[in-house]
């Protein structure tokens, strides 16, 4: 008899201890955090060219690497600044937001407010090879630039503000 009981609180802490263990992997499994199998790769970004070719469509609520996301009006507006050394090189992907597909016909202008209070309104023109919008802004000056995108999507008007550092 002793030894059943024995047995029994054996076959009961082995159970649990089976459990805890079950109950600790499927934590892990739903830990966007926990470590993975696949090792981390890094990535250094092209220039944009070569970039805007080789990024692929973003995933709803994803940006690329640089990138600043505004979803508006069933619109997704994207904003990726390249800085050189006496210009910046501005990205701007402007799609559906339901399916990320590029809308190649809007009319965009980028209205940019620098660091020192002076404004300049830039053309976006599309950029069929990397499906997105792209202008050049002269100039070197550090701090952070606003930057209010207005586009005209078959008449359409769809509004956005970004911010970036130089």
């Amino acid at each position: 008899m002793h030894s059943f009981k024995i047995g029994a609180i054996c076959f009961t802490v082995a159970g649990l201890l089976v459990l805890g263990a079950c109950s600790q992997s499927e934590k892990a499994a739903d830990n966007p955090d926990s470590k993975s199998t696949q090792p981390e790769t890094a990535s250094t970004a092209p220039p944009s060219a070569e970039r805007a070719a080789a990024t692929p469509p973003t995933e709803q609520g994803k940006s690329r690497p640089g990138g600043t996301t505004i979803e508006t009006n069933g619109i997704h507006l994207e904003l990726v600044p390249e800085k050189s050394a006496d210009k910046t090189h501005l990205d701007l992907y402007v799609e559906k937001s339901d399916n990320h597909q590029p809308i190649p016909t809007a009319k965009v202008v980028a209205q940019v407010q620098a660091p020192d209070g002076k404004q300049q309104s830039l053309d976006m023109k599309y950029d069929a090879e990397g499906k997105h919008y792209a202008a050049v802004l002269p100039g070197k000056t550090a701090g952070q630039y606003q930057v209010k995108i207005t586009a005209d999507i078959s008449g359409k008007k769809v509004d956005g503000r970004f911010t970036f550092d130089r």
